[in-house]
Order: structure tokens, then sequence, then C-alpha cells
């Protein structure tokens, strides 16, 4: 089962239990607090544990020295892959880096990031998810890089050679998560971070399928007086494929439809003359992928991405599966939101890395399962089940009970819904079903909800 909101209880023992942390009494106190602030994922680490016992006992748990991030990660990180194990057919990968803004708070000593002037992490995460709904499995993987100083003056050689070089996190991911069960295919799918040719070699090496956002407009061999370069290779290619697109409104844009071609090549790309990493000096056969707009509204950018993929496109029908395998990228983004704003990673304070590592790991976990909020009441085998078979029915009840001014027994869709006009939707069907955001407010809500009218029961108010 993929991470869904499991019933009070269950969510810590699933996803923490597993956790080595030199006494099974702190694992189980993790797990309880992972229920807590799944509970109450919102704000700072005193609003998700309102009790100030609760608050203590993590800053306690989380500067032990048995309990270190790839502790706390380790078991749902399992979970994950064995989940990806279990599946028949293609598993998406998705992989992508976000910045984790921890500046100011000095004592951490941590890397710099965007133009140098603030600290945080490169925060690398890789995202087991289904290729059809784009739910998430769970986190595969997560790496905290700290970018290092490099000395002035450093040469190129010695560049290559560290090990605390911030291009590796994308080999050191795939690494991690290890090779896809015989007869099953798992996919890399990478933005435009991990057109590296090292990382490319590196996929080939490891047997490995990929679609990768293209950003480097490479030299290729010649062909028949085509064009050297990759992009203008690829942007000279007829159409082979076309569908719609959904295009998001965004500032100053209105969402559209828009009707895109697209086109393949199997192409051979060289070794980069200047090495920039560790790879053998040889060709790689790829294919090259562009999708375009064709016929772009007045005063619109069109519409075009270009992609490198190792998995062969020879028909239509192949070509919209590779360019479908990188639209679920889009789940990436959601999760980074869900990291910063949903569960409030960048608000996290401890006064060392020690500390403040194991509980990145923790509300990651949380986010994963918020994030598929949203998933839930749009999967077609899930949305009309009984609410109570993946949510407590006392959670339905409640939410029923202020939906509707009775109990009734909700659908995943139905239980979504009242979730979300919780939270402010207006549940109007021009609206569309409502995002994870909405959906966390009503969230949190509704345990505001339940909270108060457990108080009233244990004073004996009815």
């Amino acid at each position: 089962m993929a991470v869904l909101l499991e019933r009070p209880g269950s969510f810590g023992e699933r996803h923490f239990g597993g956790c080595r942390l030199g006494d099974r009494r702190r694992t189980r106190r993790l797990a309880a607090l992972a229920d807590r602030t799944l509970a109450h994922p919102e704000g700072p680490l005193p609003r998700k544990l309102q009790r100030p016992a609760d608050y203590r006992a993590l800053c306690r748990l989380a500067n032990h020295p048995a309990v270190t991030h790839a502790a706390v990660l380790g078991p749902h990180a399992r979970l994950t892959r064995a989940e990806a194990r279990s599946r028949p057919g293609v598993v998406l990968l998705l992989h992508d880096t976000t910045e984790l803004d921890f500046s100011g708070q000095a004592t951490l000593a941590l890397g710099r990031i965007g133009n140098g002037g603030g600290a945080g992490y490169e925060c690398h995460n890789s995202l087991a998810a289904d290729p059809g709904t784009g739910e998430l499995l769970g986190r595969a993987h997560q790496v905290l890089h700290r970018r290092a100083r490099v000395p002035r003056g450093e040469g190129r050689a010695a560049k290559r050679a560290r090990a605390d070089r911030e291009s590796r996190v994308w080999t050191e991911a795939v690494r991690a998560i290890g090779p896809a069960p015989a007869g099953r295919v798992w996919v890399d799918v990478c933005d435009r971070g991990a057109d590296l040719f090292e990382f490319l070699a590196h996929e080939h090496a490891a047997g490995r399928s990929y679609v990768v956002r293209s950003s480097q407009n490479r030299v290729l061999g010649a062909d028949g007086g085509l064009p050297r370069l990759l992009h203008d290779r690829l942007r000279g290619l007829p159409a082979a494929a076309r569908w719609a697109v959904a295009v998001a409104a965004a500032a100053g844009r209105p969402a559209r439809t828009a009707g895109v071609a697209a086109a393949a090549r199997a192409v051979v790309v060289p070794p980069p003359h200047n090495r920039r990493g560790e790879y053998p000096a040889a060709p790689l056969a790829v294919w090259g992928i562009r999708v375009w707009e064709e016929r772009p509204p007045d005063g619109a950018e069109p519409l075009e991405w270009l992609l490198l993929t190792n998995v062969p496109v020879g028909t239509a029908g192949q070509l919209r599966g590779r360019v479908g395998w990188d639209e679920r990228r889009w789940v990436v983004e959601e999760d980074h939101k869900a990291q910063k704003t949903g569960v409030g990673v960048e608000g996290l304070r401890f006064r060392s890395r020690a500390g403040l590592e194991p509980v990145i790991a923790l509300v990651s976990v949380v986010a994963v399962a918020l994030v598929n909020l949203r998933a839930a009441a749009r999967r077609p085998g899930l949305a009309g089940r009984p609410a109570a078979e993946v949510v407590d029915r006392s959670w339905v009840e409640a939410v029923s009970v202020w939906r509707h001014g009775e109990v009734r027994p909700l659908t995943v869709r139905e239980f979504t819904l009242a979730l979300g006009r919780l939270g402010g939707h207006q549940n109007r069907k021009s609206d569309g079903l409502p995002g994870w955001q909405t959906l966390w407010r009503g969230w949190n809500q509704l345990h505001a909800m339940i909270a108060y009218e457990l108080s009233r029961q244990r004073c004996g108010k009815h």
C-alpha cells in the first residue's frame, strides 16, 4: 500500500517502527511522535507537538547519537523499495533537488545555498511513483548535501576527484536505491540537473532506465549533413505524434489547453572534451525527444521540452509513453511544497546538524503522506471505496456530521471533498478537486475538531 493517511497509531509504527535506535523505547517514542506530527503537520515543532512533554521528548530523541537521518528514514525507504519491487511493470523514480534554507542558524555550520549568501542543504529527494496515477509509493532515498567551500584556484582534476562534489548526488541516490528486480522496469526520471555525462554513463553501465530533461545542446557526431548540435537536430524533426496537454494558470497567464507535437530520434552522444566527471571515454547511444506547441496563442510563449532516454522509442505509442513518464515529475514539485509549506521543514530550530537531520527525515515522510491526499480522490480504484477503510471511522463521522449534519458512510472521494471544504474549497464543479494545501488546512481543522470533542468527553460533557 502506498503512503496514505492510515489509521491512528498505524502510521508511526508502519514507517518508523523498524528504526534501530539502540533501544526499543526510543523507537516506540519516535513512532508515537510521528503520529502526533501527522495529526498537526503545520508550523514549528511546538505547534506540531502541542504538549510540552512531547516537544521535549522529540528534542531529546533527535539529539541522541543513535538517532541519525539514515536511522530515521531507513525503514520508510526500505518499505518504499519493497512496495516498488512488488509492483508489476514500470515504477518511476522521480529525482530532484531543492534548497532547504536555514540561514541565520550559525551553529549548524551548513553549506552555502543560492548565490552564496544563504546557508542550508541541497536536499536531493528520490520518490517512487506509480506511472499511471502519479501516486507516491514513498521516499526511496534522500540526500542532505552541504556545498563545500572550494579553495580558490583549485584545478579541474582536483574538483573532479572531490568526494563531496555536488554533482555526485544523482549517482549516489540511484546506487542507494539499487536495481529493479528481474523482469521489472524502474525508470529514473530527472530534471535538467541530471543532464551530466557522468550520470548518463553510470545509468548505461548499471543497466538502468532513465528519462532526463536535456539542458545541454551537446555536440554530436557527423550524420549525413544533419545539424551537429543535439537540440538543433531535434528541432528539425517532423511531428510523429500529437496530443493535448493542460497548461496550469500562472502569474499573468490563464489556464489553457495546448496542442503539442512530439518527435524522437536515436543519436550517439560522445563524451565531453572537457572532462567534468568520472566516466569511461566512450559514446552513449540514446534517444532524443522533442515536444513542442505548434500553434501557441498570440502573445503566449510556446511550450517546448527536450528529453534524453535510453528506453527505445520506436512507435508513436512509445513516444507518448516516454513523455508521460516525464510529465509525472510535477509530483516532485508538490513534494517540495509539502516539505516547505506543509510540514514547515525550514522552520525547524536546532543547535546542531545532529539534532536537525533526523527531524528532517521524520517530517519528510509525513510530507509524502499528505501529498497523496490529493491523489486519493483521483484514483478510480480508490475514490469509490469507503473512507473508513483508509482513515479512522471517527474521522469520517466527524467530517460527515460537520458537512451533512448527520453520520454518513462517505467514500474516499466524498471524504476528500468534505475535508477540502473544511480547508476553504467551495466544492463547485468548476473548482475541480481540492489541492493538497487546501486538504492540509482541512486536515488541521479536522484534528482540532476531534481534539475538542475528546476534551468534552473527558470532562463528561456530551
